[in-house]
């Protein structure tokens, strides 16, 4: 089965090998946005190219050329096209996209020029000095392409992306290193990572300052700096021993907010407004909105129009401001306001934590006053089940001796709601691993996947419509199952999933581990446009796991999720309320 990024990988290929053979620009563009479509549409490809073909042309970016494509791929499990493209040139020069920092127009050259078809033979044009002698690829260039060829064999092939959880704390860690140089105003990070994005290829660092020397002076000097990539006057570049590149942009403060919006991106959102920009006679870059001189012969330098917020760049476009996340969304009628996205104050509870008595570092009662401390009013203990006995999961005896653990610390510490519950392993045929005369004995049950997660899609449907639909489960838990860079996980049909959710009101869960991210961006926006509850949990194991919640909440963000979308956020009444719906009458403290 053909998936959404199968789909967004191809059509990449097929605009990566178009650029190598020298296809026009204009084509390359085409596959290029058709991939970016495909790999943030929220419906599921495969089912609209099987059941509802003529729907693919309706998806911003995808032409009626695109489209066969999509519906070939998915009948044939590949496209002639690409098919075609691959036979055209070696087999080993695609490869060289791997490389780090090497796209499809130095693949060109390299091919052309110095007739380099593979990694190993780059490798030894390298050694023996021949690269130097061709147009283009000076002393510099060279050095980069041995350090991206060592990169390759020190790591891999594979071109080298870091989780959002791995990346985002460099973000933070550079940015305070350069808030506290001198001459700093403002300093933030850009980019994939703001935008909240599961994985980021590089970091992007915006800083104004009225001292531009000692900014750069201050981010060279930043620990564990492997490699000075680039040092000039208002662009710097670093790569860190943890092979992330990190990019600084030095700008004048008067021009910070339009700064943070060229870098923030997205490329399709840049473009739609710039559009805007010039129907209104304008013209607007990282510098800031200015007016379009109506005599061509006119170079006159004009004042920005808009340059020194975010806020104002909208403003000037008569736009209302869109949020970082939301800046993926092809197609999105940028005059449409978009809505109050939920924020990490409004979380009110957690409602899926793990202690010693399966795989946590925490007791009962360490967990319950890290909740408490977090101002939360109401935390609930979901150990595992039985089934997962690698994570020591609770036979039925054990857990009934914890579900009175948990009533004693709830009494003895007081302030707060805590709930007996269990991370319920979901069976490869969609039996849950306890017998409901046990499931009615908790206050929650989130029902999660943790085994069998390579099944047929309509198999991983199946199983999970009966946990969703089971009348004493509260919570689906990261539904797919997969580990970002590790498994792909399940590939149900989420819509079929969404709509059975909103029916039998269970929530679904954006777990908030930044290997995990389950659900993802995609199937958030899915589980939203539909009116599903969704659940925003730590899936705490130690204390520091209460720190991931800021990914789960980007991940929220990029799907459109308000606060009164999600279970976390509702105040004890509403949230004890919808979980004894689903028991009897509410249990008192």
């Amino acid at each position: 089965m053909a998936t959404n990024q199968d789909c967004a990988t191809a059509f990449s290929q097929i605009a990566d090998l178009l650029e190598i053979t020298g296809a026009n620009g204009f084509k390359v563009n085409a596959y290029r946005k058709a991939a970016r479509s495909c790999e943030n549409e929220p419906k599921e490809l495969g089912k609209l190219a099987r059941e509802a073909p003529a729907e693919l042309r309706a998806i911003e970016g995808i032409g009626e050329s695109t489209a066969a494509k999509i519906v070939e791929f998915v009948q044939t499990g590949q496209i002639a096209e690409l098919q075609a493209l691959r036979l055209k040139v070696p087999a080993g020069l695609p490869l060289l996209l791997s490389l780090q920092g090497i796209g499809p127009k130095t693949v060109k050259l390299l091919w052309d020029l110095a007739h380099v078809t593979n990694i190993d033979e780059l490798r030894a044009s390298i050694e023996n000095g021949s690269l130097a002698t061709i147009p283009r690829m000076g002393e510099k260039a060279v050095a980069n392409l041995r350090e991206a060829v060592a990169a390759h064999d020190a790591s891999g092939s594979q071109p080298i992306r870091f989780r959002l959880g791995e990346a985002l704390p460099i973000a933070d860690a550079v940015v305070e290193h350069l808030r506290t140089a001198r001459g700093t105003v403002r300093v933030a990070f850009a980019g994939s990572a703001r935008r909240g994005r599961d994985t980021v290829g590089d970091l992007d660092i915006l800083v104004s300052s009225d001292d531009p020397t000692a900014a750069s002076t201050a981010f060279l000097s930043f620990p564990g700096i492997k490699k000075v990539l680039a040092n000039g006057a208002t662009k710097c570049a670093v790569q860190l021993n943890s092979g992330i590149q990190v990019d600084l942009r030095i700008v004048k403060d008067d021009a910070f907010g339009a700064a943070m919006v060229y870098f923030t991106g997205s490329k399709d959102h840049n473009i739609g407004l710039r559009e805007r920009a010039i129907a209104r006679g304008l013209r607007l870059n990282e510098y800031g909105i200015f007016q379009i001189a109506k005599d061509p012969k006119d170079d006159s330098e004009r004042p920005p129009i808009a340059s020194k917020s975010e806020d104002s760049i909208y403003e000037a476009l008569d736009l209302p401001v869109w949020p970082p996340e939301l800046r993926e969304l092809n197609g999105a009628d940028l005059t449409k306001p978009p809505p109050r996205l939920i924020e990490q104050s409004d979380i009110r509870a957690e409602l899926h934590t793990h202690t010693t008595a399966s795989d946590g570092n925490l007791t009962i009662e360490e967990l319950v006053r890290l909740a408490k401390s977090r101002g939360f009013h109401t935390i609930a203990i979901t150990d595992h089940s039985r089934a997962s006995a690698q994570a020591n999961g609770l036979t039925v005896e054990r857990l009934l001796r914890h579900i009175d653990a948990i009533r004693e610390v709830e009494a003895r510490v007081g302030g707060i709601r805590v709930l007996a519950g269990s991370e319920v392993d979901i069976l490869a045929d969609g039996r849950l691993d306890y017998d409901d005369e046990t499931l009615e004995k908790l206050d929650v049950v989130v029902a999660s996947p943790h085994t069998a997660l390579r099944q047929a899609p309509e198999v991983a449907t199946r199983r999970l419509l009966c946990a969703i639909r089971h009348p004493l489960v509260h919570i689906l838990g990261h539904p797919t199952g997969r580990i970002i860079q590790g498994r792909e996980g399940l590939s149900p049909d989420m819509e079929a999933l969404c709509n059975a959710a909103m029916e039998s009101r269970t929530a679904l869960e954006i777990n908030c581990h930044w290997s995990r991210l389950d659900l993802r961006d995609t199937h958030v926006r899915v589980a939203t446009q539909i009116g599903c509850m969704i659940a925003i949990d730590c899936d705490i194991h130690s204390a520091d796991d209460a720190d991931n919640l800021r990914y789960g909440i980007a991940t929220a963000r990029r799907g459109g999720v308000v606060a009164a979308d999600c279970v976390n956020t509702w105040n004890e009444s509403k949230l004890h309320g919808w979980l004894a719906s689903k028991r009897g009458s509410p249990r008192s403290m």
